[in-house]
């Protein structure tokens, strides 16, 4: 392969990690040394299912992307061998996959990512995986929203059958 190929290949590989740091809202980067292959394959397999997608990148690569969407806070987590997950929609899953693997191998280590845009710490990303999933959340507010409903259907019915009672 000649230098120019080369080149062009280095440059599609950094405009296409640019794409998805901006279109991601959630991007998590994460220390894989230590993982085996199997428990990399399980950790791949998970985070598929959540329709994450998990890639392994040059550092310098996501440095320079980093560059190009403005997103250079990041670059103190690409350090050592990194990892880095990407989801376009669910801003919760990728922290509450990789965290829920994180419990059972230490190996993995969470350093930090970007939500909607702006980098969060561990701590927020931890905080967000301990969220109850979207369905959850909706779900809840269902049950928020029914709540009254039922009551006034109860009371309604209550009037209902006392007026029958009496006449």
């Amino acid at each position: 392969m000649s230098n120019e190929k080369i080149l062009e290949a280095k440059k599609q590989t950094v405009s296409e990690i640019a794409d998805k740091l901006k279109e991601s809202a959630a991007i998590i980067a994460v220390n894989y040394r230590g993982l085996s292959v199997s428990e990399v394959t399980e950790l791949r397999k998970e985070l598929r299912e959540a329709g994450v997608e998990y890639k392994v990148y040059k550092n310098t690569f996501v440095r320079r992307a980093t560059e190009l969407t403005g997103l250079t806070d990041f670059d103190a987590s690409l350090t050592g061998p990194t990892a880095v997950s990407f989801s376009k929609e669910d801003v919760i899953a990728p922290a509450k996959v990789l965290f829920n693997f994180a419990k059972d191998h230490e190996a993995l280590e969470i350093k930090s990512g970007i939500i909607e845009g702006k980098v969060a710490p561990v701590e927020q990303l931890k905080a967000l995986a301990e969220l109850p999933s979207r369905e959850g959340l909706l779900s809840m507010l269902a049950n928020v929203l029914q709540a009254p409903i039922a009551g006034f259907a109860r009371s309604v019915k209550a009037v209902a059958e006392k007026k029958e009672q009496e006449a």
